[in-house]
Parts: C-alpha cells; structure tokens; sequence
C-alpha cells in the first residue's frame, strides 16, 4: 500500500491509465534501488476532490500534472515558479517541507531541448495545434527562441488563435513549423489527425507532436510522406520528468 511508502509521487489527471510517468518513474526507482518510494496514479473525476486527495496520501513529496488539470490546479496551489506564472500552466507540483504547495513547469523544458537540434534558419514561424495547457508552454520556448507562432483552434476565441480552415497554401509556405498539441491520434485511436491540408507541407516542414504513443502518428506519417522532417514527444515526456525529479529534490 502507498501509505508504507516514505516518499509517494504521482500523477495527476483524468483517464490516466495509459500514464508514461507512472511506468518511468517505477522503473526509475527500481534502478536506482529507492524501495521507499512509490510512483502512483492520482485519478480524479474533477479537480475539486485534488484537497481530498491530498488530505487521504501521506508523505506525498511530488506531483506531475496533466490533461485536463494544468490550469484548474493553479487556484489549489500556495506559490508558483517564475517560468509557471507566465506561462499560466502547471505541470509539476513540489510539497514543500514547510507544507506548502508549490506548481512549477517543465513542460517548457522538455519541449525546448528536444525540438531545438532541429531548427533551421528558414523556421521562424510555426503553427500550435491545440489550445490546452501543454500549449502554453510550447508557445512560451517558441518565444524563447525568437519563433512567432499562432494557436489553431476548432473555436477561436482571441486574437493570436485561427480556425483549422484558415490553414491555407499560402500559410504553410509561411509557418514551417507545425505542433500538434491536441490528443488526436493518440493510441488506441491511432487513425486520427489534426484536420489540416497535409498536402501542402513540403521538406521545409519541421512536424512536432507532443503524442509519443504510437511513435509515428498519423499526423508524423502524413508530413513524412511529404519529406517532413519529424518528432514525436518522446524525448520532450523525458527530459520533463527529469526536470520534476531534480525540482522534488532540490533543497
């Protein structure tokens, strides 16, 4: 039971069963011989029961965070990292030893080293895909590096969003990078995609989705086949997890 444990990490989120952080965690702890850690699901219908949640663990040390609750955590946190503020999204939550919660993001992190050895000189703009909280942080490392971006959504609200059938021809020839922030074609439903008009991308494309499972999705193969250079979020769940791991234990 977790409550042996002396030190519980989790995840939290909803519908979380498929949850890499759960499987690399474990292993993580396993290699490195921590018998007294515990790596759990935190699956929760809403976050409103997050208190209660809390409140029933003892000796949490570390919370990630994902889909839906990187936003909706922020209003049950104490404090809040610079990087986490202005990105408005958190994915990684450290209880602090004078109990306190504080929300961090390595979400940037992640996405920032893994996508960067493949920038090129003509990638200075790129369209996201999605408009959620993973969203913000890839918006947030594209600003870092000098990248403008727009936000497609299915219902844009603001002034930086467009629709998906404003992606034209004359569009892609502009914004060669693409980001699929949406869950589409994650596994099993592995036949989705964004509804974009993949014909028009060419060699020039840099397609990055933030989806890891299968590790060529369908929007990766449909810009492949267009001489796409591609990424999944593989390397991006990794580097992130680590970042958590040293936020955890950093005094």
């Amino acid at each position: 039971m977790a409550e042996k444990k002396d030190k519980i990490f989790g995840l939290l989120g909803k519908n979380i069963s498929y949850s890499f952080s759960k499987g690399y965690f474990t292993e993580k702890f396993n290699k490195l011989h921590l018998n007294d850690n515990e790596y759990v699901n935190f699956d929760i219908p809403t976050i409103q029961n997050l208190p209660e949640t809390i409140q029933k663990t003892t000796n949490i040390k570390g919370m990630n965070v994902t889909i839906p609750y990187k936003v909706e955590v922020i209003p049950f946190l104490d404090d809040l990292d610079d990087t986490a503020k202005k990105i408005g999204a958190v994915n990684t939550i450290k209880f602090t030893e004078q109990g306190t919660l504080k929300g961090y993001n390595t979400d940037v992190v992640g996405f920032e080293n893994s996508i960067k050895p493949f920038f090129k000189s003509h990638h200075k703009k790129a369209l996201i895909l999605g408009t959620g909280g993973a969203s913000k942080a890839v918006a947030y490392a594209l600003t870092k590096n000098n990248i403008s971006y727009k936000f497609v959504s299915r219902t844009p609200t603001e002034e930086n969003q467009i629709s998906y059938d404003a992606i034209t021809e004359e569009l892609l020839n502009e914004y060669h990078i693409i980001i699929n922030c949406t869950p589409l074609g994650t596994s099993p439903n592995t036949e989705k995609c964004p509804s974009i008009p993949y014909q028009y991308i060419n060699k020039k494309h840099l397609m990055y989705d933030l989806i890891y499972n299968p590790a060529v999705t369908t929007f990766l193969q449909k810009g492949l086949d267009n001489g796409a250079t591609i990424k999944n979020g593989l390397e991006m769940l990794e580097l992130q997890a680590e970042e958590s791991w040293r936020i955890w234990n950093a005094s």
